[in-house]
């Protein structure tokens, strides 16, 4: 076994792994911390440039383009990866060809373009382990779990888009997060964000900021987080209710092909229903955060000096 990394962590650093078009960088930022932005796709790369362009200058933010891979799959020195740019969902872009084929199928076609590869080890390794790292590249989310690994120091809080399409993927992910140390969790519904989160004052982490959270932001973070963090045992039961809401009502759900006279009012009741055991909206998607054991709550410190 090598030995793990004693790469120090930095209490004002957030990696924004999956930055799309800079919306929850920019609320990093503002809040006075440092980032490191990790961007696939080199038009929305180009655009966080200018977005965010006076933290650019100012050196808050550093700006990685290329794809997070798994490295057991690249042959050895690639440094240049596929990637599937959607044609009219740019969220969605992804370097897994069944991933592209998934979104194809709801109606978001992709072509093929030719990114950088992320070395994802030697960026931690260059700028530290961050407070917190939010993860959300569609498919290759669990890579950054598993180079956390090498690393003595773990972030605080890490946050990644949960996997609707099985229970069991859900499940490997709360236990590989178990297993780098995080003992508390919570599953936070992404499409109410806009209306149902604002930032505390006073701030728990960084500085005050008044947000208007846009559509597709990942939120609040960390301390700031309002609802209750539940055990391993306790979000994998939440989970149960949130895969089954996925499973009857999602994309392909099983209701959905339901076409008898009193459909609509059955998938309106389990839909209420349901909403009522996950805690938001239903099919709904979600982000697991994950608060690691060594992580004072709440902690004294992290807000940043600006």
């Amino acid at each position: 076994m090598e030995p793990l990394l004693d790469t120090p962590i930095r209490r004002d650093l957030i990696y924004d792994v999956g930055t799309h078009k800079g919306e929850d960088a920019e609320f990093y930022l503002r809040k006075g911390f440092r980032v490191v932005a990790i961007e696939a796709d080199p038009d929305l790369a180009a655009f966080c440039r200018n977005r965010l362009h006076e933290f650019l200058v100012a050196g808050k933010l550093t700006i990685v383009e290329g794809a997070v891979v798994d490295p057991d799959s690249l042959v050895s020195g690639q440094t240049k990866t596929q990637f599937y740019k959607s044609n009219r969902i740019s969220v969605w872009g992804t370097t897994r060809p069944d991933w592209a084929e998934r979104f194809a199928r709801l109606g978001a076609g992709s072509h093929r373009i030719e990114v950088n590869v992320v070395d994802f080890l030697a960026v931690m390794q260059q700028h530290g382990v961050p407070h917190y790292m939010k993860i959300d590249i569609e498919g290759c989310d669990m890579v950054c779990l598993q180079a956390l690994r090498r690393f003595k120091e773990r972030p605080d809080y890490v946050s990644l888009e949960s996997d609707k399409t099985s229970y069991g993927n859900i499940k490997h992910e709360i236990n590989a997060l178990g297993d780098l140390g995080y003992d508390r969790f919570q599953a936070v519904e992404q499409s109410g964000i806009p209306s149902s989160q604002h930032p505390p004052y006073p701030a728990k982490e960084g500085r005050y900021v008044d947000q208007v959270f846009e559509q597709g932001s990942s939120g609040l973070f960390g301390a700031e987080l309002g609802n209750e963090w539940k055990s391993r045992r306790e979000i994998l039961h939440q989970y149960r209710y949130i895969r089954l809401g996925y499973f009857l009502l999602g994309d392909d759900g099983a209701m959905n092909r339901w076409n008898f006279q009193a459909a609509p009012k059955w998938r309106s009741w389990i839909q209420s229903h349901l909403s009522g055991l996950t805690g938001g909206e239903v099919p709904g998607w979600h982000d697991v955060h994950a608060r690691h054991a060594s992580a004072a709550f709440p902690r004294e410190g992290t807000v940043a000096k600006v």
